[in-house]
């Protein structure tokens, strides 16, 4: 039993330890995000992961429900949004939300923190000030993503559109991601299961 107990320790930290790959972005794009000039009329909105723990895994992010990609060790992603109210998923083991209400001209940072988990890593989202924001995003660089800001609605305009008009927004990868867990959680489908399914949603997007 203590033999088991220890392989299943030792390869989850193994697993935790090792290294995933995400596509990157130009030197170029990386240093223009690293000058921290959000314009005039948008919101600058920074999400990243500045830590060796659980690089492994990588940790799917959300913004509105708008899949930008995944996350690894030292890596970031950068939006330019229209003022109003966000909530950003971190999806991994759990899922952590954080709730955002953005004014133009200012920059925001979100910290994935990893932390331990029962079968894999999980993550929690935290705002931080500009200061430690910046310092993290230094050590970082930044992810390519074929979402832009401006594809990203804020959920007080969404609100105040018609019935209709909400209808033909892309279809949620944070609610299918729900879906999914909810399956795994409640034995309909296995842990190898969900990740297939999830690897094969979120080559969909």
């Amino acid at each position: 039993m203590k033999t088991s107990l220890s392989l299943s320790l030792g390869i989850f930290i193994l697993l935790l330890s090792g290294c995933a790959s995400v596509p990157m972005a130009s030197p170029e794009q990386d240093a223009k995000a690293k000058a921290f000039l959000p314009s005039p009329d948008k919101a600058a909105l920074y999400i990243y992961r500045n830590e060796t723990f659980g690089a492994a895994i990588p940790m799917t992010v959300s913004v509105n429900g708008t899949l930008l990609g995944q996350t690894a060790a030292y890596t970031y992603f950068q939006l330019n949004l229209t003022p109003g109210k966000y909530d950003i998923e971190s999806h991994a083991e759990n899922i952590s939300t954080l709730s955002l209400v953005t004014e133009a001209g200012k920059n925001y940072f979100v910290w994935q923190e990893v932390k331990m988990g029962m079968w894999m890593a999980r993550s929690l989202l935290q705002q931080m000030d500009e200061t430690l924001g910046r310092a993290g995003i230094m050590e970082s660089k930044l992810i390519a993503t074929a979402i832009s800001g401006d594809e990203i609605m804020p959920l007080d305009t969404l609100a105040a559109l018609p019935t209709t008009s909400q209808e033909t927004v892309s279809p949620s990868v944070s609610q299918k991601l729900r879906e999914l867990r909810s399956l795994r959680d409640e034995g309909i489908i296995t842990e190898n299961e969900f990740q297939q399914k999830k690897t094969e949603l979120l080559q969909t997007f």
